[in-house]
């Protein structure tokens, strides 16, 4: 038997070492990013600032300052990437800093997979949106004028397919976030 104070710290260790607290935490952070999406159409800055900061640390904890660079690193690359959708008013400055906050607790390693997951159901959420909305040739249409108003014009805010038009049907992409992180999880970090 153990003494106590080695039981405590084996258990601490056992935690900080497992990938799999870091998924779950991830998981959490999503699930609560949506319920916050969908009520208020808002992902606060109290929940994804603590969990860049979460993530930033226990990937540090797990692997020293290799793990924190990684880490930064993978959220750099997930919040990169969506931040070109927020530049053209496609995307919330909420949803690219939970991505940040989800690249962060991936890591580098982690992230592609996590966004890959994320982009698939935000393909799937927003058909179930464009059906509901019954807005499928105005979609499809709007969709091609994006694009070839962006071959165009670089990235400059479409004029009138923006976030900023009271008029465009806003999708709370939080729900991709819940769904795209918890099959991340479950499919690479719980079941190894």
């Amino acid at each position: 038997m153990r003494p106590r104070h080695e039981t405590e710290y084996w258990f601490l260790e056992m935690i900080l070492n497992s990938a799999q607290f870091t998924a779950m935490l991830a998981v959490a952070v999503a699930v609560c990013a949506a319920f916050t999406d969908v009520k208020a159409r808002r992902i606060p800055n109290r929940l994804t600032y603590p969990a860049m900061l979460a993530g930033l640390v226990l990937q540090m904890a797990l692997h020293g300052w290799k793990g924190l660079l990684l880490s930064a690193s993978g959220g750099l690359l997930f919040g990169g990437v969506l931040m070109l959708f927020h530049l053209v008013r496609a995307m919330g400055a909420g949803d690219v800093k939970l991505a940040t906050a989800l690249g962060c607790m991936a890591g580098l390693a982690g992230s592609p997979q996590l966004m890959f997951a994320t982009a698939v159901a935000g393909g799937a959420l927003a058909m179930v949106f464009i059906v509901a909305s019954g807005r499928i040739a105005e979609t499809l249409r709007n969709t091609l004028w994006v694009v070839a108003f962006h071959a165009q014009h670089g990235l400059r805010t479409h004029p009138t397919v923006n976030l900023d038009n009271p008029g465009t049907v806003r999708m709370p992409y939080g729900l991709a976030f819940a769904a795209g992180t918890l099959y991340w999880a479950v499919s690479t970090q719980l079941w190894r």
